[in-house]
Parts: C-alpha cells; sequence; structure tokens
C-alpha cells in the first residue's frame, strides 16, 4: 500500500519543483543513490521500470526508504500496462508515471487513489489525460517539444499542470525557461544523477548537485511569482 496519498504526492511535487529518476540494477548502488538525493533535500523519486526484475529491484529498495528514508516519496516510471502498474503499487509506489497515455492504468491507479502521470505530447492527449482524472501531465520527450509548447498549452488551458521529462538539465537557463513557460515541476535523470557519479561513487557530489539544484528551482519560481 502507498504511504502518501495522492494529493500529498502533487503538493510535494509542486513545492519542490522537482522528481529525480533513477534506475540502477544494483541494489546497493541504488539504496546510495537515494540515499545521497534524500541529503540533498529531495522528497520525490522515479523509479524507471526499464531493466530485468526490475520489480524485484524496487521491492528492496522501497522496504529500504520506508526504513531509513521516512519522508522520500518513491513512485515508478516507464510503466506501460495496468498490469505492471497493479504491481508495483502492491509493493508501495506512491505514484506511477507512464510514457503514453493509457486509460487502463488510469483506471488501475483511480480505483487506489494512486496519482498517476501520463506521457502525453499534444493537447488532445492532454485533455483526454485530465479527464480521467491525470492531475500532472508528463510532457514526454521534453526535449521535442521544448518550453514554447508548453507557453502554447497554457494559453487556452491554464490549469493544466505540467511535468517536463528529457531536455530537463541543471542549467539556470534550462530551468528558468521551463519554469517561465509554467510547467509545475520537472522530472530529471542524468542531467542529474549521471554515469559518472554512479561510475565513481561520488555521492557527495549528488548530494551537492541535488541541493544546489533544488534551490535554484525555488529562486526561479520565488522570482516567477
Amino acid at each position: 500500500m502507498a504511504k502518501f496519498s495522492r494529493l500529498e504526492v502533487v503538493t510535494k511535487m509542486m513545492e519542490t519543483g522537482m522528481v529525480p529518476l533513477f534506475y540502477h540494477s544494483d541494489l546497493e548502488v541504488a539504496k546510495k543513490t537515494l540515499k545521497a538525493c534524500y541529503q540533498g533535500g529531495a522528497r520525490l523519486l522515479e523509479f524507471t521500470s526499464r531493466g530485468d526484475f526490475a520489480y524485484q529491484i524496487f521491492d528492496q529498495l522501497n522496504k529500504y526508504v520506508l526504513s531509513e528514508l521516512p519522508e522520500m516519496i518513491m513512485g515508478v516510471g516507464s510503466v506501460t500496462d495496468a498490469a505492471a502498474a497493479s504491481l508495483y503499487m502492491q509493493l508501495g509506489a506512491n505514484f506511477i508515471v507512464t510514457p503514453v497515455l493509457r486509460e487502463d492504468i488510469a483506471i488501475v491507479c483511480n480505483r487506489r487513489k494512486i496519482l498517476w502521470s501520463a506521457g502525453c505530447g499534444s493537447l488532445t492527449e492532454i485533455s483526454r489525460a485530465e479527464e480521467l482524472g491525470g492531475e500532472i501531465i508528463k510532457l514526454f520527450p521534453g526535449s521535442t517539444y521544448g518550453p514554447e509548447f508548453v507557453k502554447a498549452v497554457k494559453g487556452p488551458q491554464p490549469w493544466t499542470s505540467i511535468m517536463p521529462t528529457g531536455g530537463v538539465s541543471t542549467e539556470e537557463d534550462n530551468l528558468k525557461a521551463w519554469f517561465e513557460s509554467g510547467v509545475v515541476c520537472v522530472g530529471m535523470g542524468s542531467k542529474l544523477i549521471s554515469n559518472e557519479i554512479l561510475a565513481n561513487g561520488d555521492y557527495n557530489r549528488l548530494k551537492n548537485n541535488v541541493k544546489n539544484t533544488l534551490e535554484l528551482i525555488q529562486k526561479i519560481k520565488k522570482y516567477n511569482e
């Protein structure tokens, strides 16, 4: 069962402005990565379900989080069907992120009142996701659409809450462009948790990356108020 409600997850996404994305097949590396993100101030993490037996890694990882990182909200991304969504929810996922709009996933998540974020790439898809109860729309791949697309969507639909993933970096100009366009938060993977950091086991650097990026996002958001 999820530890955090759908409303708590949405609120934390909007408060912090960032959801780190991460997957690693080595459980100990994954634990150290999560701990560094947590120490840096992250309170959400999207575990991307991409490798073989990924659900087994998530199962152990979420148990570690519940025991050692009590304020961390764990979710799962790259979920492509309702069966996988149901499996991860049984393992305690607090939110589900999909690369595409899948109504079967919306149904099973809504049944358990779990936040789900559908990957959308058109106003029609966004509208349908919202009709199905989607609170946060994942713009994917963000690099293909860019901040101008968000501005265009917010014109006729100012109520739409968008989280771009892909094409988001820790650079100030990049983050400023996204948040000025009207996004509520960003998803960030390798630009934040780089392969170099993982290969070198430089978790202190990762902690500082997360801390500095969260502070920069708050600065940008405050400026745009």
